[in-house]
């Protein structure tokens, strides 16, 4: 067996080389704190050289998003990356190519807001990704890496379920994933796929037009009610497929905890040592770290809900994945919010903090 490959490197740095190693066709994307290591590192890397992959930077975030709703509308495995106002200027494309069926991956490395905001690390896009962002009636695939290995191996995974499901896909993560170092075991490189494989897994894709093929034609526009409400029960019920099948999430110490944490990314990170805290003074908190936030661990978070006590949920925000964790719970058990805000990560004892006030509630 050949010895994996392992080095040191940013969040955002992995997401590059993952990008390489999974066999992207392109890059599309346009800089900004915290993410424009991303960008810069492929660009130092200069995979056109080697696995033909095009690395650009757009005039601007519109322009990066239809790059990729063209690029992915023939078939090509291509992704932007960004931070949170860039990606609100994404949604409109994101939309389309959501009506348009085009799989592409989008990353979101999280910082402060609202508008401009600040440049520190947040987590307050999680409604902006989960909701859709944009116009209609859709969802969009949303990972949530916790880690610098998982930066560089959601990549691949993002590619796999916008293709599977031709939807986009978004990595949303934030500044304390994209800015921190980690060990990391680079993926095995994979080759891009050719034109005549796009064509037999991607009949719907643009390219390969042919005397006896007409071209497909992707958009979004449908002027008939009738038609249009036939695409989006359409939708619907592939969202309903991947709510039922695409559930991701990871658990620590709840076999016989009294409260648990509901906490993604960086918060997850943080909250596994606010765990470590209370138990030494005797409180048995537990964690459940949603991988996807869309879908939601819905099902997982509510059979929990029936062995604990109370339920935290920690985000860097004013409280947003809080709502998805009551509605799964529907009332059967106490749920408090615990966060801070314009870019301020709360450290460890804030968090033992906050599950001692909501243990101190239910008395």
């Amino acid at each position: 067996m050949a010895q994996q490959e392992a080095i040191l490197l940013k969040g955002n740095e992995a997401i590059a080389w993952g990008a390489i190693r999974c066999g992207a066709d392109g890059f599309f994307g346009y800089p900004i704190t915290p993410q424009s290591e991303i960008i810069e590192t492929l660009s130092l890397l200069k995979p056109w050289e080697t696995t033909g992959m095009v690395v650009l930077q757009a005039e601007s975030e519109v322009a990066a998003i239809n790059m990729v709703y063209g690029g992915a509308g023939a078939g090509k495995m291509v992704m932007t990356t960004s931070s949170s106002p860039g990606v609100a200027l994404m949604q409109e494309g994101i939309s389309y190519m959501a009506g348009a069926e085009i799989p592409g991956v989008i990353v979101n490395v999280q910082r402060g807001g609202p508008g401009l905001g600040t440049i520190q690390p947040s987590q307050s896009d999680y409604f902006q990704a989960t909701r859709g962002g944009g116009n209609g009636d859709y969802n969009t695939i949303v990972l949530a890496p916790a880690s610098v290995q998982e930066m560089a191996d959601f990549v691949e995974l993002a590619f796999q379920l916008a293709f599977k499901y031709r939807n986009p896909a978004m990595i949303l993560s934030d500044g304390v994933i994209g800015q921190m170092m980690e060990k990391v075991v680079l993926p095995e490189q994979k080759a891009r796929r050719t034109e005549e494989e796009i064509r037999r897994t991607c009949p719907w894709a643009t390219i390969g037009r042919t005397p006896d093929r007409q071209p497909n034609i992707h958009t979004s526009l449908e002027l008939k009610p009738e038609v249009m409400e036939a695409r989006n029960i359409g939708f619907q019920e592939k969202f309903r497929k991947i709510r039922e099948t695409e559930v991701r999430y990871e658990t620590l110490l709840t076999d016989d905890a009294d409260y648990l944490i509901v906490a993604f990314g960086s918060a997850a990170r943080i909250s596994e040592k606010a765990i470590e805290m209370a138990r030494h003074e005797g409180i048995r908190l537990g964690l459940l770290r949603p991988i996807t936030l869309w879908p939601f661990p819905e099902k997982a978070i509510a059979e929990m809900a029936g062995r604990m006590k109370g339920i935290l949920s920690v985000e860097i925000n004013a409280g947003q994945m809080v709502e998805d964790v009551r509605l799964a719970v529907n009332g059967s058990v106490p749920v408090a919010h615990f966060g801070r805000l314009g870019g301020i990560v709360p450290e460890p004892e804030e968090i033992v903090a906050a599950v001692k006030n909501l243990r101190e509630r239910e008395r």
